[in-house]
């Protein structure tokens, strides 16, 4: 709502144009130019929050919501996170501190907003769900890291002609078998979820190895091109990370007839 007085020369003053607006709550005031506050004298005011005094130095004529700017360099909270309350009212952005009556050394009181401080709750707890699941897949890629030390020291015997004790190959598969079984244990969500797949198909690329190792042991003389490949087959757990089953059983490729040949 705005309105406008008369322009005229009374007592040879001249007399400018008013604008007016109505505040909330149905309060008329004289519109603020947009130099006003700059050119208003500056007032030092206290703002509480918890247990922390601010002391702002603002234009007279500033609004709550100048107010807030100013705070959230001191404060870190955004505007809309805070909520301003003096002589026990909260205040609207738009109001004026000379208008409600902040002058020199009142007192203000900051408050976080409810709403907003439960968020951020609520995304420090995920934060720290994921870095616990992070640590957690870091440690598990620590144990995997080792075995492979031995799975490659095995390759490198087999792949020599050197006859492995099939115990060795049944160790470590077992050994892999356990931190598969961490790693499903482990609830995780974004980067922490993508390092947890990345372990599971680690691991399962060392079981392949190991059972395709295991078979060459056990038959020395095949060569590459006459190996039989063996390979794991997996299935998924309800988390989606995987687990084993026996393999489908190989069919026979010896056919047996009983056709017999008679001789004079």
């Amino acid at each position: 709502m705005r309105k406008s007085s008369c322009k005229g020369i009374v007592g040879n003053v001249c007399k400018e144009e008013i604008d007016w607006e109505l505040r909330p709550g149905g309060m008329l005031v004289q519109k603020r130019n947009a130099g006003d506050a700059a050119s208003s004298p500056m007032i030092k005011i206290k703002v509480s929050h918890g247990s922390y005094h601010h002391y702002i130095t603002i234009p007279a004529q500033s609004t709550f919501g100048d107010l807030k700017r100013v705070l959230a360099h001191e404060t870190g909270l955004e505007p809309k996170e805070q909520r301003l309350l003096f002589r026990g009212k909260e205040k609207e952005n738009d109001e004026c501190l000379h208008m409600v009556g902040v002058k020199e050394m009142s007192k203000v009181i900051l408050l976080e907003d409810p709403a907003s401080k439960e968020k951020k709750l609520e995304e420090m707890k995920k934060d720290q769900g994921i870095l616990k699941a992070y640590e957690a897949v870091a440690l598990v890629r620590v144990e995997v890291d080792k075995l492979s030390e031995k799975i490659v020291a095995l390759e490198r015997a087999v792949r020599g002609g050197n006859k492995v004790v099939d115990k060795e190959f049944v160790v470590l598969t077992e050994l892999l078998m356990v931190q598969l079984l961490q790693l499903d244990t482990i609830e995780a969500d974004g980067e922490a979820k993508v390092q947890r797949r990345i372990e599971v198909c680690r691991i399962q690329s060392f079981v392949d190895t190991l059972d395709n190792l295991k078979a060459r042991n056990s038959n020395p003389f095949n060569n590459s091109t006459n190996a039989v490949s063996v390979t794991t087959k997996w299935v998924a757990f309800e988390s989606g990370i995987g687990s084993l089953s026996a393999p489908t059983p190989l069919q026979s490729s010896t056919k047996i007839t009983q056709d017999w040949e008679l001789f004079d």
